[in-house]
């Protein structure tokens, strides 16, 4: 797959589920996006934005039923803790399914799991059917893009599409809270 450019919803989960490397809106900037399983299109983002697989990558899903299937188990306290901000902009870490994709966490013990809120990237992860990799679009080390425009700009080819959408009002990331010690990260 290369370079479609502005993608709607359905042209956008069609190009997930052919294996395809979209950035799409997300809380506070456009994220790349893709299949966590499909190892292949998560090293391509890797490549695209020159980022060690060692730093793990966030996944997110429009649903509980999204993310649930990369979750190990969970105690009541982090049920608690993580039923306080979800659907929103907080990011869990959470012990990982035993199944959960190793090259997701990257050398992190917990893998990092947010239940967006956001109207177009949890609409994206509806159409699509499941969890996608949310890292923000940029260069590592760059200011992350906050319109499809330089996200095109930045990438290029290098990615299936570019989806259409704003991003949220916030100004920051997510935030980041470890759902086993209730400790804030981010």
């Amino acid at each position: 797959m290369s370079g479609n450019g502005r993608l709607d919803i359905r042209e956008a989960a069609r190009a997930l589920t052919a294996g395809g490397v979209l950035a799409y809106p997300t809380e506070s900037c456009f994220g790349l996006g893709c299949d966590p399983w499909n190892r292949q299109a998560v090293e391509r983002i890797l490549a695209a934005k020159g980022r060690a697989e060692a730093k793990g990558l966030i996944l997110i899903g429009g649903l509980w039923e999204h993310l649930a299937p990369f979750m190990g188990r969970l105690t009541v306290p982090m049920r608690r803790r993580i039923a306080r901000h979800w659907p929103g902009p907080v990011t869990f870490l959470l012990p990982p399914a035993p199944e959960a994709p190793a090259w997701i966490r990257g050398a992190h013990p917990r893998i990092a799991l947010r239940w967006t809120a956001h109207p177009h990237a949890a609409r994206l992860c509806r159409a699509y059917g499941g969890a996608l990799v949310s890292t923000s679009a940029n260069r590592e080390g760059e200011p992350p893009a906050i319109t499809a425009v330089q996200c095109e700009k930045i990438f290029g080819a290098e990615l299936d599409g570019y989806m259409r959408g704003k991003v949220g009002p916030r100004a920051q990331p997510s935030a980041i809270i470890d759902a086993v010690t209730g400790v804030r990260i981010r």
